[in-house]
């Protein structure tokens, strides 16, 4: 069996990538998907309480279980198999190279914003990060 990982985020690009790999299973072997939402670390500047940090990673939570929940509903609709669904926490490429090589993915897919190289200059790529480090094939959908 074929494993994909799909990494999403809410996003328009997100369900592209998913109907990329839906239009995949549709025509290819058998193919299982796995689902990862990762959120940026938060960077705290001040002083702030214990309760308003949890109240933060909470709030992470809740929205990582929404995008994926979304996700899944999204793949599901199109015919794709979720084995599974993964959160994660950190800079966002490493977490998707980590989840990959843990998982043992075949291939990674995930949609870009398609921003070009000038804006990548300013703001760097995750796309073009994930593609560079991965030890698998990497779909990119725009």
């Amino acid at each position: 069996m074929f494993k994909l990982l799909i990494a999403v985020d809410g996003s328009g690009h997100a369900h592209r990538a998913i109907d990329a790999v839906a239009k995949l299973a549709q025509s290819s072997v058998e193919l299982e998907a796995v689902l990862l939402h990762v959120s940026p670390e938060p960077i705290f500047y001040g002083d702030y309480s214990a309760n308003t940090i949890q109240s933060i990673q909470e709030g992470q939570l809740i929205r990582q279980n929404k995008v994926l929940k979304e996700a899944t509903n999204y793949a599901l609709a199109r015919g794709l198999t979720i084995s599974k669904s993964h959160r994660a926490t950190g800079v966002i490429a490493h977490q998707i190279l980590r989840v990959a090589n843990d998982l043992a993915v075949d291939q990674i897919a995930m949609g870009t914003r398609g921003m070009g190289s000038v804006g990548n200059l300013f703001l760097g790529s995750v796309a073009q990060r994930v593609v560079h480090h991965a030890s698998v094939p990497v779909l990119l959908v725009k």
